[in-house]
Parts: structure tokens; C-alpha cells; sequence
């Protein structure tokens, strides 16, 4: 997948995070991921149509993804990862992906998204017929989160 279809997601990834958690995130080394892949304990899956075709995961561990929900819902601890912390957790998601959408229509290209799926577990494991780029994002004091791109150029 080229650069160019890549910096969106990088783009909405940072101005939904920076926005939503008040932090700045930080990029990591950008890799290709092998099929399949062994996940955190949160999967946000989101699809994607249109230009681009196949499907977006959003990596987090439990205890970064009851940070963040903690500070969404208003600083209220999250001890578990109960129904409405991973709606949150999943709003966030499809913020990003609402926003890539919104850069995407800018540049012309049109890709429309699915409502996200959020999957929790112990050694989820996810295929992918698709190569995937991995994107990880440092998130300061809220730990760490995968971006990962599993999509083509239709």
C-alpha cells in the first residue's frame, strides 16, 4: 500500500487521540505484519470499502484500554471493561476512521466504513488475506495501541 494511502489513518489516528485523551501520540517504526497475528486483548475492527478495500484493527491490552475509557468517561475509574468502557473504547475507533474517511473525500477518494467491532479476549488471533502494514503509537501515559491496516487499492 503506498504512503499516501497510509498518512491518513496516521493523520486521524493523531488529531482523534491528541483530542479525545489529551495527549500527544507518538509514531512508532511502521512494519508489515504476517497473517496471522497474534492481538492484544482489544480489537476494534472496523471494515472499509469504496478505493480502498479490507479492514483496519485497532490493538490495545486491557489495562491501556480501561486508561483511556477512564479518561473519556470523565476521569471515572474503569475496573473492568464492562459494556460502556468498550463502546468508548470503540468510539474511538470509528472517530478515526470517520476522520480518515473525511481526509480521504478531501483527496478525492471515496471509502465508506462499517460500525466498529470490538472483540475481547485472552490470544486472539486475527488471519488476513490482505498484507498488513502495523503502525504502533506510544500514547504517553495511557501505554500503547496498534494501528493495523489490512486493505488494497481497488
Amino acid at each position: 500500500m503506498k504512503a499516501e494511502y497510509i498518512n491518513p489513518f496516521l493523520e486521524a489516528g493523531h488529531m482523534v487521540l491528541s483530542m479525545v485523551c489529551g495527549i500527544e501520540p507518538k509514531v512508532g517504526k511502521i512494519y508489515l505484519r504476517t497473517s496471522p497475528f497474534s492481538a492484544n486483548d482489544l480489537i476494534i475492527i472496523i471494515g472499509i470499502t469504496g478505493k480502498i478495500k479490507g479492514q483496519v484493527h485497532f490493538l490495545l491490552s486491557k489495562e491501556d484500554a480501561k486508561g483511556i475509557a477512564s479518561y473519556m468517561m470523565g476521569g471515572m475509574e474503569v475496573k473492568e471493561l464492562d459494556e460502556i468502557a468498550v463502546s468508548a473504547i470503540g468510539e474511538i475507533g470509528n472517530m478515526v476512521m470517520g476522520n480518515t474517511s473525511t481526509i480521504y473525500a478531501q483527496k478525492g477518494l471515496q471509502i465508506d466504513i462499517t460500525p466498529p467491532t470490538i472483540l475481547t479476549g485472552d490470544s486472539i488471533e486475527i488471519s488476513s488475506k490482505t498484507p498488513a502494514i502495523s503502525v504502533p503509537m506510544d500514547l504517553d501515559r495511557f501505554g500503547s495501541m496498534e494501528i493495523v491496516i489490512a486493505a488494497i487499492e481497488q
